[in-house]
């Protein structure tokens, strides 16, 4: 199964991750299909950059997030949507 998580980046107490499309069973650092997004938890306001395109697309393709991921991506959706309709 393909899975759509994150991938931690960041130095020793100062976390940074990318959010990855990867294999069900690959490591959490390994190897992934393609990276389409990050998220900088230490950095305030709007710390969440994804590709909604890709994301869908994987989505299409059977990918399955992770809950953090899918909370991200609501998040992004709502807010795309007020941006569309104000």
């Amino acid at each position: 199964m393909v899975r759509i998580r994150l991938k931690r980046i960041g130095a020793k107490n100062k976390p940074a991750y990318r959010i990855v499309v990867a294999g069900s069973r690959s490591r959490r650092d390994g190897k992934c299909l393609e990276e389409i997004g990050t998220y900088n938890p230490l950095q305030k306001g709007d710390n969440v950059k994804l590709d909604l395109a890709r994301v869908d697309y994987w989505l299409s393709r059977g990918a399955q997030p992770t809950d953090t991921v899918a909370s991200f991506i609501r998040r992004l959706r709502h807010k795309a949507a007020q941006v569309a309709q104000g």
